[in-house]
């Protein structure tokens, strides 16, 4: 498995228009074959920070996701909604193993 946390600062009046548009792509993303696991998270003491966590099964399938419409729709929906440019750090399972995310 392939991990990806990708860490989004979002302007406070964007919030709402955000979680709209991040849902719209997660809930179409969990769809694609390549996905295991798309969560979004909240902070809890800053609402404006978010953490997408994104589990791929192989280390082709972020580039995929990429080419769908959902994924290039909330992009550019989403491009200035933030406060900052988003990061991300990528890591490769330890626990579970790969059967383990089904």
């Amino acid at each position: 498995m392939f991990i990806v946390h990708v860490y989004v600062h979002v302007k406070a009046d964007q919030i709402d228009a955000f979680k709209t548009a991040t849902l719209d792509n997660a809930s179409n993303s969990v769809k694609e074959p390549g996905i295991a696991r798309f969560d979004v998270i909240q902070q809890l003491d800053d609402p404006t920070r978010f953490e997408l966590v994104e589990v791929y099964r192989t280390l082709e399938d972020p580039a995929k996701h990429k080419e769908t419409a959902h994924y290039q729709r909330w992009r550019d929906t989403v491009a200035d909604m933030m406060a900052e440019p988003r990061t991300a750090v990528k890591f490769h399972n330890v626990f579970p193993n790969e059967n383990g995310w089904d």
